[in-house]
Parts: structure tokens; C-alpha cells; sequence
């Protein structure tokens, strides 16, 4: 076929070119075997040579082979085709543009250039995609064989580098489609198969996920380039847009690449419009099939987004066509449409210059941002919080919405999803830093200066009516004004006959009356009608004035009308002759005036916005203080990310100054315990921030606004705090944060080098303390000058700070228990030291005088001699000895100087007390230093011993001694081992302490004579000093302590001072601790403080529980629903307190599910239970740590057989209320169905009604489609049940006939629930339902049968099935300790 007389079709695929097909189409005659290839494309080069680019014409066939063969050929014919078709099609762009301008272009040679330009871009397009095909599969081979060398070996198989090649063809392209080709077609119109065999090459080269790797940005900027020229030449939008919409569907690469393309042709091409026709066709996407096509919605969002960033103000005008999706179900199309808008009011619709439909534009745009703060969906709430943020970030917010926008943030923070707070709490954060109002936002300083302005603006007004009032205008400036029209109306009226009034005066009308009239119509300009009811005036009131003395020319009768119009004055001033300069008066004035008012205007207009301003601020502070209340409750979330949010925030709230910050600083220290690194470092560095960091011109500035800045917080702290702030300060220490000039000014304070009050000394000798901690050589080095300023002689005696000097002394030391690898000796300081001196001197004097800082201070000093003294029993026995010395002296003095017939001698009270209060800590301490100092250095000793007889043995000796060790550490040695230092403490505590001969024994009398007659001792403090002291004694002994355990609880449950009953709670705690076999038979008496009157007593009774229960130190029995009910203590501390400690039960395996029935049955009694909306919050709260499927299904088993043994309709209500409070599962539905019969009849109570149907609802949200049946079912039974009782299931049963039968055929434990409900009389009656199982297992040999009681019961009185036992644990493997729990298995062991 030659040139001319054929026309070459673009396939659709390359098979179609073996075909023949309509008359002069061009066909295929041969597929060239392999080994002619290369010859044939030699000659095809050469004919190229000679000929041109039209030789493709008679080598077309070559080319269409070596496509045909392009994975069975040699990669270097592959590289000489690739080479050869682009040196072709290089050459044909090159020599078109002269073609194309020839004018005398022949028919045939346009055909010929055109065959030859289709086959060209044919033969080059299929040769690239081969190449991209072949490249992908052996990146997909070198993937799966990995390592290095992935593309060397993908340039070994094609012989080349094809990522180089392939962005010059897609340049030649690009310069080809550039020309005027589509003259070469018949009337300019170039085929749509032609642009879309070049489009549809760039489209599967985007399809390529690799395409967006950065090595491959210049082929996506060429491949940008070539559409950008189809789209601008060859109308190629229509096919572009569908292109897109259909590859955002399909490709989760794409997005990006797509977004950078589409805003380049929009910029740089002028193509605007496809913008539009892209977002029109996703804003005609059905919602409710983007909510099911995720991957689709996924794709378009992300372009939204993207596009929106890139070219807002292009996007902006297509912006309504999207606004459907806001109400659709998908909430990433949502995401995508706000972060739209957000974008444009960052970028486009900021400024204050803003035209008034752009602001109409951004109002609407805000008003929707906002609304969807309250979505459904949390990720829709959790992104407008995130744009919020950037807006407010960027300061675009306008002022108006500010409130608004805070207000929204505020609400956030009690949203139930953790990532909304998060973002709420940005949000506040980007507010505190952006806000156009003050760095300082208290509102405490803030509402002074706005009271202050209020009341500057309200004078202001005020004077401005008056002047007003004043200024409005006058009577006189008025009558000119109308003179004028008057006049004409008059000269008019004298000329015509007199015509009558409209209304007429009445006989009964006087002068006044009359007047007033005249005055209106004046007034209103009805000038006519004025003049003639003056006429007739004139004739009616003759006598009376003014009207008497008219005359009926012009001038006398304006006089007049002018004497009416303003009134008496004006008669006065005529009279009196100073009309005309009243007049010149009226009119100098305003112009005098006018300045002086525009500049009152300006002024008040200046005061109206200082008012506003403030009055914003002042709302926005308080909003800030409303938000800090929530924010501080959040600080011990589960949720590591929100408590870091949340510090971040204090940190940037206590920077601006607002006073609550101090509460949420202080709040974060306990914080520095948390076993989260990341949480202890947020604390770190948030202090590191707020105090390690001060301004200062100097190092010494800085040194002193850092001390400063620590010792408040030290103001008015709790013990815990101080111990949370050494801990932070020991941290510092320890990594040299702190530098020296620190530590130089606190010892000058503390020497009062330098000018400070006694509590700046007291706190600087605090903060030393604290850091001797980390490094004890800041105290140690300085012993005796903390001895010197703290202890020495002096009146009066300053305990405080000498009690601050012994705390900072005591860090010198470790007070843990050494342990038995310690090879050094622990550090003491011999008895003659003069510290111990100075304290035994103090503690001494100080006992007869009486100051309340002496005890606290004693207690301290008794527990430095111990930790530090050698001996320290003989100083504190001297210490003893002397202030009994006292004591005796006085009660010997007093009695010498009364008649001792009359009046036994009496020792003042608070001797009594400090000598009592003395002798508890001087027994507890020495408790303490034997279990601890002095059994740590007996092992320590004995160790040694061990080590150096080892070093003298024998080496057979050695080996059967290493043999005992191995054992030993195997745990095949009994308990024979057990310490023998531990057993020394132990009898010396027993026998020798408390004994006859012993120094403490001689206070015991005295000490229980106290604590044994209330009435006779009844001073507050000395009953609480005593109480304590007794406890301690309790301590050292099991002997002493059993004999007056009855004593200290009767003191526990009897005595009326709330601090005695708190003392002696702690104090049975520790004994229970100490000695659990003497408490465990009290511990009733423990949980009854839990509902002492007295919230000091209930909220240590609270802690106390809380260490004894979570370390298994006593039993948890059915007294553990007293720490259930303190969650609805009035005192938010202490409900804090309870949650805190269910939140910590909650994670010792089954402990609540297993306590649920006793505390359900108990509360729910109504002897001694709680009234039912309190009821309510408990089991809201203790409901909630059910989550496993298993304790569901048992809990819901149990709770439908209580139903019957329930007696109360209050008792139905709370089983009902707690099974709606379930998390149930579709199993658990079959329970409920299992055991209908049990609570059916207790429907007909319209609030057992409504829990049970709220149990309907949550199941239905959650259900698959399959399970709405049984659902449906279940609901009927309820309704059915509820109108008429239990009758209405055998009605029910009887409609719906065969159908139930054939169901309960299929399920043979609904038989259950069809049989009508059973005597109450049976024992048989309350065995738990066998679960439905479908392989055999044993008979269950731990069944029992449950008994009658008189009260609701859950504890395991009924039969036990398989499955309950899965989840609950066995007797046996209760833990004592704190240990894993392990479930019994119920399957039979293998033999």
C-alpha cells in the first residue's frame, strides 16, 4: 500500500492494526520474526536518511514488530529504537512549522505529514509506556529481594537509565503538541483519539505510585507541561476533569501531584475554569455514597484541602457547590470543605479593608467553622479546633468573634473524646499567646481600671445630654426659621375674605388650650390654619391674654403668633427689652461652640472603646479563669498527650499573669511521680520554664528572681507539695541546672548577709534543703553554720526555723534501709557532736514553755538524732529523762504550795502533752532504727564475717559451700534461712523494749491512764497527743498492741474530736500493716469511719482504705461499698479520693466484677443502702470498668435471677437501672432472653420499663443486621410485658404460632423463657441457667444450693456455671499479694 493512498487510524489496541478495516485503512501486513529486527531497523534508518521522517511510512511494520517482541528482545535493540524514534520525532517537529506555513501544501503530502505524525507519536508513546511497564516489574523484583544496588540492577535489565530518558520524550512531546498540527487534519479539527493517545500516556505514567518520589519531580513537571499544553490547545478539559475525578477515586498517591498540576494550569495557563469543573463535578457527588466509598472521599478531601491551600482565592467562587457536603455523612469531605473555607480566610479574606460582601463571605464562613464545632463526629469537632488555632495563630480572628470562639473552646473541654480536649486546650493556648488585650490577663486587676472607665463613660454621657438638652434647638433660632413662610401665609390671608377654622373652639376651650393648638400647628408648619384659629381667638377670648391686646395689622399680629409660638419666656424677655440680644446671644453661640462639641464627641467616642476594649478583656479573662477550673481536672487523664497539653497550657497561663495559674502549677507537681517518662519530663520542663529561667540584667538578678519565684511557692505548701518540689529541685541539683550563685544567695539569706524577713530565711534554708538532697556537699560542707544560725541559744527560740535547719540537716544522709551489699558503713556523727548537744538542750528547755511549734520541732529533732547520732538512745533517753525532770519539779512545786489535804497537786496541761507527745516519738523512732539502721548494719556485719571466712576456707569447703548458695538462689533451701537480724529486732521489740526495767516502759501507766478517762483528761490537744503517742506505742509491741486494740477502737469509734478519730485512723492503719493477724478482726470498725460525720475523719479514712485495700494488706469483703458510697461525698476531695481508688482496683485483674453483687446488694438495701439518685452515680461509676464480654454475660445472669429475690419495687428499679448501665453484646441480649421470665412481670414499672427499653436502644446502634431480629423480638416481649403483663407473652407467643415453635425448635434453650414463671417456694428456683454449650464437659462438682434470705444477696450463693468461672477467680488463688491473677480453668487436666 503505498503512502498516499492509505490513512493510518490510532488503535485502541495494538492487535486492531492486524485488521483490516475501512477502505485505505492502514494495516499491518507482517510481525517481523526477532532475528530481522535488527536488520530491518537498519534499513529503516537508513530510509530515514534518505527520506526523512516520512520513511515511518514504509517502516512502520518495524517499529510495530519491535513493540510486539519488547520483552523477548535484546535491551540494546530496545535502547537503538528508543534512541532512533525520538531522533525521528525530533526531526518532524523540527520541519513541520515550515509544513505548516506552506500554503501550497498539496492534499497528499498533508495526508503523508499526517500518517507519518500519527504513526511517529504511536510508535514513540507505546515505546515509553513498554519501557515504564518493563521498569515497574523490576522495581517490583528488586523489592522483594531487597538490599542495596536496586537500581543499578534495574539500569542492568533495560541496559540504560530510563527515568532520564523517559522526561526527554515527554519534552519532545510537549514541543511537538506546542505546533499548529491541527492544520494537518481536514477543517483544523484534530481528532479526540489523537489528544487522548498522548493525555492517556501522561495519565498511566500518574497512576505510577513511584511518580511521587522526589528523584521523579522533573517527569511529573513535564508531564504537567504536556497536559497544561493539551488543556490550553487541544480542549482537553472535559476529558481532563473526568480523568482526575475518576484517578482521586482510585490512587491514594495522587492528591498532591494532582493539586500542584491543577493550580499550575490555573496560574500559569490561564486555566481557571477547570478549577470549577473539577469542584462541580465532586460537589455532584451523592453524599451518601462518598460515606460508603471511603477511599474515594479519602481522595477528594485531600485535594480539596490541598487545592485550598494552594489557590483559595481561585477555589473561593466554587465554594457553594461544595456546601452540600457539610450535611453529608461523610466527615473527611467535611474536614476537606472547612479547611477549604479556614484557607481563604487566612489568605484571602483577612484585613481590615475588606469589601462588604468579601465580609458577608467571611462571616458566613466563620458562622459554619463554628456550628461544626459541635459535629457529631469528633474528628469534624477535633479539625474546626485545629483551625480555629491557625486562624487565631495568624491573628485573622476578627474581634467580634473572639468570645465566641473562646466560648466554643471552653465547651470543648469536657467533650468526651481525648483528641477534641487536646485541640480545645491548643486552642486556649494560641488564644493566651495572640490576644490582642494584655500580657497580664487578671481579672482580679482588670476589673478596677473597667469599673473606673464605666463610670468616667456614664459622666460623660451624662454631660453630653445635658449640654444636648441645652444645645437642642431654640425657640428663638426656630420662630426665625419660619418667619419667613409665616409672613407670606399672613400678607395671603389679609388680602382674602377670613375663611373658618377646620375645628372650630369649643365653649368650653380656654385661652391655655387654645394656644397649645396654635403652638402644634405652628410646629407643623400648618401655617394657615394657624393664622386662622389666631383670628378667631383674636374674637373669642377678647379679655384674656395675649390675645386682648392684638391689633389687626401685619406686625402686631406675628408679634403674636411669636409671643404663642415660644411661650411665657418670650413675653417676659419682650417685656423686659432684651430681645436683641438674646437673638445675637443664640446665634454667636453655636459658633463658638461647634469645635468645642465635635472635640466632646471625639472624646466620648475614644471612651466608648477604651470601655469596650477593657470590658472584651475582662470577658476574655474570666473566660480563660472558667477554662483553667476544667483544664486543672483534666491534669490526671489516662492519656499521656493530654496531660502534656494541659501543663503547657499552665506553663503559658501563669506567664500571662493570671492568679488560678499558681493552683494548676502547683497542681502538676505530684505529676513528677508519674511512671510516664514523658509526663515526669513535661513536669520538669515546665518548672525548668517557669522558675529556672528568669529575666535578670545580671547573673545575681537572675539568682534572686529565681529564689524568689521558688519561695512562693513554698508559701502556705502542704507537706506533699514540699516533697514534689525537693524532688523537681534534687533533679535540677543533679544535672547542674542550678547554678552556683544560687546556692551562694540562699546562704547569704540564710546568714542574713543580706537584708530578708524570717520566713525569706526560713524558705532559703527550706530550698537548701531540698537540694542537698541531690547534692548533699551544699549542706555537709556547711554543718556548723546551719548548727550556728539554726540552733543556737537564744530568746525567744525560733523552732520554726530551727525545725527547717534540722530538715536540711537530715538530707545529708540516706534514710533508706541499707542493703546487705553495702561494703561502707553507714554515715554517723559521734554523740559529743554539738549538733545533738544543741537539739538535746532545745528540746529540753523548750518543754516547759509552752509553744505550739515545740512538738512539731521536737518530732524532728528525735528523728535527726536517730538517723545521724551513734547511740542516739542515750540522747533521746537524756532528752526524756530531763523533761520528766521537769515535769516531776513542777507537780512538786505546785503541791508544796497548796494544802495537799484540799486539792490533789495538778501538772499543767501542756507539759502533759509535750512530755506525752515526746515519749510516742522517742518509741517510734527507736522502732525505726532498729528495724532499719540497726538490722541493715548487723546484716551488712555479717556479710563481711561470711566474706572473709569464705576467703579462709578450704577449696573443698568453697565447692560445697557454692553448691548451698546454688540452692539457695534456686529456692530449694526451706524458710530456714529467714533473717536472723529481722528475728533479733523482732524479740528485742517484743521483750525488752516496753519491759519493766526499760525507760519507755515507766510513760506506759501515764499513757493509758490518759487515753482511759476522756472526762478526766478532756483537753483537745492533749487527748490528741495522747491518742497518737498510744499508737506508736502500739507499734512497737504485738503484746503491748493486742492488749489495747480494744482501747484504741473504742477511741476510733467513740471519741468526739474529729482529730483524735483521724490520729487514731491512721495509726490502726499502720498497726494493720505492721501486725495484719491482731487488725483483721477490727477491720469492720475501719470501714465504719468511712462514714464518719466528720470529712477530716472520712477523707483519711479514705486514704488509709485506699493503701490497705490496693496492697492487700486486708481483706476486701462487703464493707468495701462504704468506699462506694464516698463517690458521692459532698466533698469533691474526697469523691475525687474514692474514684482515684476504684480506678486503681480496676486494674487488679477481676476485683470489681467480683465485688459488683455485694456492693449492688448492699446499696440497694433499704435498711441500710443509699437513696436511688445516689444509687445512680455509684453504679454509673463502678459499671463502667466492666468491659469484658464474660463479666457482662455473668453480671447479667446474676442480675436477672436478683429479680426474684428482690422485695422492694425501689430494689427492681436499681437491678434495672444497673443492667442498663451494661455494656452489652448480643450474647448478653441472650442472656436476658434466657432468664425473661425472671424480671417480666416487674415491667409493668413504668422506670424498670424505660431502663430496660434504654437497653434496647444501645443494642440497636451497635448491631449487625443479622441481630435486629432478636432485637426486634426482645423489644416486643418488653412492650408486651409492660401493657399487660405476663399475660401478654403468651399472647404474643400465641400470634406469632408456628413461627416461634420452629424457632425454638432450632434453639433449645429458649424453652427457658417460654415456661410460665415458677413458684418463689423452690430452693430450685434460684440455680443460675447451664449456659448453652455444644461440646460435652464434666458435671460441674462445686454446685451448692442456695438459701433463702430475707434481704437482696449476691455473693456466690448459686450455681456456678462454666463460663462464670472463666471470669471469676477461685478462693485458692485469691492474691494476698500483689501478684498477676491467674483464672481457674474449668477444662479437666490432662493425665
Amino acid at each position: 500500500m503505498s503512502p498516499q493512498s492509505f490513512e493510518f487510524h490510532l488503535p485502541l489496541s495494538p492487535e486492531d492494526l492486524l485488521k483490516s478495516g475501512s477502505v485505505n485503512q492502514y494495516v499491518v501486513q507482517e510481525v517481523l520474526p526477532i532475528k530481522h529486527l535488527s536488520s530491518q531497523l537498519r534499513a529503516f534508518q537508513s530510509a530515514f536518511r534518505a527520506h526523512g521522517p516520512l520513511a515511518m511510512l514504509e517502516h512502520f511494520d518495524t517499529i510495530y514488530s519491535i513493540l510486539h517482541h519488547f520483552r523477548s528482545i535484546d535491551p540494546g535493540l530496545k535502547e537503538d529504537t528508543l534512541e532512533f524514534l525520538i531522533k525521528v520525532v525530533s526531526r518532524h517537529s523540527q520541519e513541520l512549522p515550515s509544513i505548516l506555513d506552506d500554503a501550497t501544501l498539496s492534499v497528499s503530502d498533508r495526508s503523508a505529514h499526517l500518517n507519518a505524525l500519527k504513526m511517529n507519536c504511536y510508535a514513540l508513546i507505546r515505546l515509553l509506556e513498554s519501557f515504564e511497564n518493563a521498569t515497574n516489574q523490576t522495581s517490583l523484583i528488586c523489592l522483594d529481594v531487597g538490599g542495596k544496588g536496586k537500581k543499578a540492577r534495574a539500569k542492568a535489565a533495560l541496559g540504560f537509565d530510563w527515568e532520564e530518558e523517559r522526561h526527554s520524550v515527554l519534552q519532545l512531546l510537549t514541543q511537538l503538541l506546542q505546533l499548529n498540527v491541527r492544520h494537518l487534519w481536514n477543517h483544523s479539527v484534530i481528532e479526540e483519539e489523537f489528544v487522548s493517545l498522548v493525555t492517556g500516556c501522561c495519565y498511566r505514567l500518574l497512576e505510577n505510585p513511584t511518580i511521587g518520589h522526589q528523584k521523579n519531580r522533573t517527569t511529573r513537571e513535564a508531564i504537567v507541561h504536556l497536559l497544561g499544553v493539551a488543556l490550553v490547545r487541544y480542549n482537553h478539559m472535559l476529558s481532563a476533569t473526568v480523568k482526575i475525578i475518576q484517578m482521586l477515586q482510585h490512587f491514594e498517591h495522587v492528591p498532591s501531584i494532582l493539586v500542584a498540576a491543577v493550580s499550575l494550569w490555573a496560574t500559569d495557563y490561564g486555566m481557571k475554569s477547570i478549577v470549577g469543573e473539577i469542584v462541580r463535578e465532586i460537589g455532584q457527588k451523592c453524599p451518601q455514597e462518598l460515606s460508603r466509598d471511603t477511599a474515594g472521599a479519602k481522595g477528594f478531601a485531600a485535594f480539596l484541602t490541598e487545592l485550598a491551600e494552594r489557590i483559595p482565592a481561585i477555589l473561593m467562587s466554587s465554594m457553594c457547590i461544595l456546601l452540600d457536603h457539610l450535611d453529608g455523612e461523610s466527615y473527611m469531605m467535611r474536614n476537606a470543605v472547612l479547611a477549604a473555607m479556614a484557607e481563604m480566610i487566612l489568605q484571602v479574606l483577612k484585613g481590615d479593608q475588606l469589601e462588604e460582601t468579601a465580609r458577608e463571605t467571611r462571616d458566613q464562613f466563620l458562622d459554619i467553622l463554628q456550628a461544626h464545632g459541635h459535629d457529631v463526629n469528633s474528628f469534624v469537632r477535633s479539625r474546626v479546633l485545629q483551625l480555629f488555632t491557625r486562624i487565631v495563630q495568624q491573628k485573622v480572628l476578627p474581634l467580634t468573634r473572639f468570645q465566641a470562639v473562646v466560648g466554643l473552646a471552653v465547651g470543648r473541654l469536657a467533650d468526651k473524646s481525648v483528641l477534641v480536649c487536646k485541640n480545645a486546650i491548643q486552642l486556649l493556648a494560641s488564644f493566651l499567646a495572640n490576644n490582642p488585650f494584655s500580657c497580664k490577663l487578671s481579672d482580679t486587676d482588670l476589673a478596677g481600671p473597667l469599673q473606673k472607665e464605666i463610670q468616667k463613660l456614664q459622666e460623660m454621657r451624662a454631660q453630653r445630654r445635658t449640654t444636648v438638652a441645652s444645645a437642642a434647638l431654640d425657640p428663638e433660632e426656630e420662630w426665625e426659621a419660619m418667619l419667613p413662610e409665616v409672613k407670606s401665609t399672613l400678607q395671603q390671608l389679609l388680602q382674602l375674605p377670613q375663611e373658618e377654622v377646620d375645628q372650630p373652639i369649643a365653649d368650653t376651650e380656654t385661652a391655655e388650650e387654645v394656644q397649645g393648638r396654635i403652638r402644634k400647628l405652628l410646629a407643623k408648619a400648618s401655617y394657615k390654619q394657624a393664622i386662622i384659629l389666631t383670628r378667631e381667638a383674636t374674637s373669642h377670648f377678647k379679655e384674656s391674654e395675649p390675645f386682648s391686646q392684638t391689633d389687626p395689622e401685619e406686625n402686631s399680629f406675628l408679634n403674636l403668633l411669636e409671643i404663642i409660638f415660644k411661650g411665657p419666656a418670650a413675653s417676659t424677655q419682650r417685656s423686659h427689652g432684651d430681645t436683641a440680644p438674646g437673638q445675637t446671644d443664640s446665634k454667636d453661640s453655636p459658633s463658638v461652640s461647634e469645635p468645642e462639641g465635635s472635640q466632646k464627641d471625639d472624646e466620648l467616642v475614644k471612651q466608648e472603646m477604651l470601655v469596650q476594649y477593657l470590658q472584651d478583656a475582662y470577658s476574655f479573662s474570666q473566660k480563660v479563669t472558667e477554662a483553667i477550673g476544667i483544664i486543672s481536672k483534666m491534669m490526671y487523664e489516662n492519656t499521656t498527650t493530654v496531660v502534656q497539653e494541659v501543663i503547657e497550657f499552665f506553663v503559658m497561663v501563669f506567664q500571662f499573669g493570671v492568679p488560678q495559674a499558681l493552683f494548676g502549677v502547683r497542681r502538676m507537681l505530684p505529676l513528677i511521680w508519674s511512671k510516664e517518662p514523658g509526663v515526669r519530663e513535661a513536669v520538669l520542663s515546665a518548672y525548668r520554664q517557669l522558675y529556672l529561667s528568669p529575666k535578670g540584667d545580671s547573673a545575681r538578678a537572675t539568682a534572686q528572681a529565681l529564689v524568689h519565684n521558688l519561695s512562693l511557692l513554698l508559701v502556705d505548701a502542704s507537706v506533699g507539695t514540699i516533697q514534689c518540689l525537693e524532688e523537681i529541685l534534687c533533679e535540677f541539683v543533679q544535672k547542674d541546672e542550678i547554678k552556683p550563685a544560687v546556692t551562694q544567695l540562699l546562704w547569704e539569706r540564710a546568714t542574713e548577709k543580706v537584708p530578708c524577713s524570717p520566713l525569706e530565711r526560713c524558705s532559703s534554708i527550706m530550698l537548701l534543703g531540698m537540694m542537698a538532697r541531690g547534692k548533699p556537699e551544699i549542706v555537709g560542707s556547711n554543718l556548723d553554720t546551719l548548727v550556728t544560725l539554726g540552733l543556737d541559744e537564744k530568746f525567744p527560740q525560733d523552732y520554726r526555723l530551727a525545725q527547717q535547719v534540722c530538715l536540711a540537716i537530715a538530707n545529708i544522709s540516706d534514710r533508706r534501709k541499707p542493703s546487705q551489699g553495702e561494703r561502707l558503713p553507714p554515715f554517723r556523727l559521734p554523740q559529743e557532736h554539738r549538733l545533738f548537744e544543741r537539739l538535746r538542750e532545745m528540746v529540753t528547755k523548750g518543754f516547759a514553755h509552752p509553744d505550739p511549734l515545740w512538738i512539731p520541732f521536737k518530732e524532728v529533732a528525735v528523728s535527726l538524732t536517730y538517723q545521724l547520732a551513734e547511740g542516739p538512745e542515750v540522747i533521746c533517753a537524756q532528752m526524756l529523762q530531763g523533761c520528766a525532770k521537769q515535769a516531776l519539779e513542777k507537780l512538786e512545786k505546785d503541791g508544796a504550795e497548796e494544802d495537799p489535804k484540799e486539792v490533789a497537786p495538778m501538772l499543767p496541761t501542756f507539759l502533759l502533752m509535750n512530755l506525752l507527745s515526746l515519749a510516742g516519738d522517742v518509741a517510734l523512732q527507736q522502732l525505726v532504727h532498729l528495724e532499719q539502721a540497726v538490722s541493715g548494719e548487723l546484716g551488712r556485719r555479717r556479710v563481711l564475717q561470711e566474706e572473709r571466712e569464705q576467703r579462709t576456707k578450704d577449696p573443698k569447703e568453697k565447692s560445697t559451700s557454692s553448691e548451698t548458695t546454688m540452692e539457695e538462689e534456686l529456692g530449694l533451701v526451706g524458710a530456714t534461712a529467714d533473717d536472723p537480724e529481722a528475728e533479733l529486732i523482732r524479740s528485742i521489740c517484743e521483750k525488752e523494749l516496753l519491759d519493766g526495767d526499760q525507760l519507755l516502759a515507766a510513760f506506759v501507766p501515764l499513757l493509758l491512764k490518759v487515753c482511759n478517762n476522756p472526762g478526766l483528761y478532756s483537753n483537745p490537744d492533749l487527748c490528741a497527743a495522747a491518742s497518737l503517742a498510744l499508737g506508736k506505742f502500739c507499734m512497737v509491741s504485738a503484746t503491748f498492741c493486742d492488749s489495747q486494740l480494744r482501747l484504741l477502737f473504742t477511741m476510733l469509734e467513740k471519741s468526739p474530736l474529729p482529730t483524735v478519730r483521724s490520729n487514731l485512723m491512721v495509726a490502726t492503719g499502720d498497726l494493720a500493716i505492721r501486725f495484719p493477724n491482731l487488725v483483721d478482726p477490727w477491720t469492720p470498725h475501719l470501714y465504719a469511719r468511712l462514714r464518719d460525720p466528720a470529712q477530716q475523719v472520712r477523707r483519711t479514712a479514705g486514704l488509709v482504705m485506699t493503701h490497705l485495700i490496693l496492697k492487700d494488706m486486708v481483706k476486701v469483703k462487703g464493707q468495701v461499698s462504704e468506699m462506694a458510697v464516698l463517690l458521692i461525698d459532698p466533698v469533691p476531695q474526697i469523691a475525687a479520693l474514692a474514684k482515684n481508688f476504684f480506678n486503681e482496683l480496676s486494674h487488679k485483674g477481676n476485683a470489681i466484677y467480683n465485688l459488683l453483687p455485694d456492693i449492688i446488694s448492699r446499696l440497694s438495701d433499704p435498711e441500710g443502702g443509699v437513696e436511688e439518685e445516689p444509687f445512680h452515680t455509684i453504679m454509673k461509676q463502678l459499671l463502667s470498668y466492666i468491659t469484658k464480654d464474660k463479666q457482662t454475660e455473668s453480671l447479667v445472669e446474676k442480675l436477672c435471677q436478683r429479680f426474684r429475690t428482690a422485695r422492694t419495687e425501689r430494689q427492681y428499679r436499681d437491678l434495672a437501672y444497673c443492667m442498663s448501665q451494661l455494656p452489652l453484646t448480643e450474647r448478653g441480649l441472650h442472656k436476658m432472653l434466657d432468664n425473661f421470665n425472671c424480671f417480666g412481670d416487674k415491667l409493668l414499672d413504668e422506670a424498670v420499663f424505660s431502663a430496660f427499653l434504654s437497653v434496647v436502644g444501645k443494642l440497636r446502634r451497635g448491631a449487625k443486621p443479622e441481630g435486629k431480629a432478636v432485637i426486634d423480638e426482645f423489644e416486643q416481649k418488653l412492650r408486651a410485658c409492660h401493657t399487660r403483663g405476663m399475660d401478654g407473652i403468651e399472647e404474643l407467643e400465641t400470634a406469632q404460632g408456628g413461627s416461634q415453635r420452629a424457632l425454638s425448635a432450632k434453639k433449645p434453650s429458649a424453652v427457658s423463657r417460654q415456661q410460665p414463671l415458677a413458684s418463689v417456694d423452690s430452693d430450685n428456683d434460684f440455680v443460675t441457667p447451664k449456659p448453652r454449650r455444644t461440646n460435652p464437659r464434666r458435671p460441674n462438682t462445686q454446685q451448692r444450693k442456695s438459701k433463702k434470705k430475707a434481704k437482696v444477696v449476691f455473693s456466690s450463693d448459686e450455681e456456678t456455671s462454666e463460663d462464670e468461672l472463666l471470669a471469676e477467680m477461685t478462693e485458692e488463688e485469691t492474691p494476698k499479694r500483689t501478684t498477676p491473677i491467674r483464672r481457674a480453668s474449668a477444662r479437666r487436666p490432662r493425665s
